[in-house]
């Protein structure tokens, strides 16, 4: 199953057209993203018998799939090769994490597959994410049933701007990465049964035609199923929420010299299987040309 958000309604996607869930259900499950989640199990049941001559709307802009979910979690140095650039731009060992770095993304920061991403300064990053969406309530779950209680899979932009996150005696990830527009997901929501293999994903994204970063979901150091055993051990996952499961190598802090995003520029994430966000950059509030040194990126 392939859920999207079209004009703020849940619609049921096959290839290039899409169903209204709540016209196509005569009002068995709403409309309201919100809502998705409160039915899950049976909608997914329904979905199954959807009518071939069901009314097809065309994609015409797809939103954010899962806009208001109760929680977000992130997670950092979760691929090998980006603990490895991050050590060799420190100038030490590399030394891979022995448990998750979990941080949190606000609510506000998320936007849909081709809204803007405004800059507050000019020392904004990339990072493209595997994001997994619960589907029901998770608490001490073991890694063995945790993707029993995932609804969907989607692409996030996990932007973060890095003077902010690593300033002062403490990092601020949480604070680094929820400027407004800072959370693109999208444009779809797919189900795990869709996928080959939803442990092992292509995963890239390309900053103004240059391949930025590409990887493998397989190679993340905690799995999905790992990250959900172990949030859920501390706080319950609840229906809807989000896990941005972490980042490849190729982010523009470590490259030499940096390479922060700039105003035109467009960001081209993908996830094989689910689709890509297409968000153009644009200066946001605060943005000031002479707030850092920054490299340009050439197509």
């Amino acid at each position: 199953m392939r859920l999207g958000v079209l004009a703020d309604r849940l619609v049921l996607i096959n290839g290039e057209t899409a169903v209204d869930i709540e016209r196509a259900s005569n009002g068995r499950f709403p409309a309201e993203p919100a809502q998705l989640f409160d039915t899950w199990e049976s909608l997914a049941e329904w979905a199954a018998t959807v009518e071939p001559d069901a009314e097809r709307l065309p994609l015409n802009h797809l939103q954010n799939p899962v806009p208001a979910p109760r929680q977000v979690f992130g997670i950092g140095a979760n691929y090998r090769d980006h603990v490895e650039e991050a050590a060799a731009a420190a100038g030490v060992t590399v030394s891979l994490p022995e448990a998750p770095l979990i941080f949190t993304k606000f609510r506000s920061s998320l936007s849909g597959p081709y809204d803007a991403i405004g800059l507050p300064s000019r020392n904004v990053d990339w990072e493209v994410e595997l994001v997994v969406v619960m589907g029901l309530r998770a608490e001490r779950v073991t890694e063995q049933d945790a993707w029993r209680y995932v609804a969907g899979l989607t692409v996030g932009q996990d932007i973060s701007e890095r003077a902010l996150q690593l300033a002062g005696p403490a990092p601020q990830f949480s604070m680094g990465k929820s400027f407004p527009g800072f959370g693109p997901m999208g444009p779809v929501l797919v189900t795990p049964d869709e996928l080959d293999d939803p442990d092992d994903l292509e995963i890239g994204c390309v900053l103004n035609d240059r391949v930025m970063q590409k990887g493998r979901t397989s190679e993340m150091v905690f799995s999905v199923a790992e990250l959900i055993a172990r949030i859920s051990a501390v706080c319950p996952l609840l229906p809807g929420d989000a896990i941005f499961t972490g980042t490849p190598a190729g982010v523009g802090a470590f490259r030499k010299p940096p390479v922060f995003l700039k105003p035109g520029d467009t960001l081209v994430s993908w996830v094989k299987g689910i689709g890509e966000l297409r968000n153009p950059v644009t200066a946001g509030h605060g943005y000031a040309e002479g707030d850092s040194t920054r490299q340009e990126v050439k197509s």
